[in-house]
């Protein structure tokens, strides 16, 4: 949902005036508190992509376990 705030310019308004205007207008209009609200959110990642990540990781893990035990590549030092 997209809300423009527009201000016309009346006969004797100067630029400040018109800054004022405007900042009002915006004020009344509700736009600042919704997107300083939805600043921070995040979008829940869906059970699909979840589980496709959650494969990747362990087909990973699974790779550079193999790797190692063939010495291709340095074990963790413990």
């Amino acid at each position: 949902m997209a809300i423009n705030v527009e201000v016309n310019r009346s006969g004797n308004d100067n630029n400040l005036a018109l800054i004022r205007k405007f900042t009002k207008r915006v004020q009344g209009s509700g736009i600042l508190p919704r997107l300083r609200g939805r600043r921070y959110n995040e979008r829940k990642i869906s059970d699909y992509v979840k589980k496709k990540n959650t494969l990747k990781r362990i087909r990973r893990k699974n790779e550079i376990r193999e790797l190692i035990k063939m010495g291709k590549m340095p074990g963790i030092l413990e």
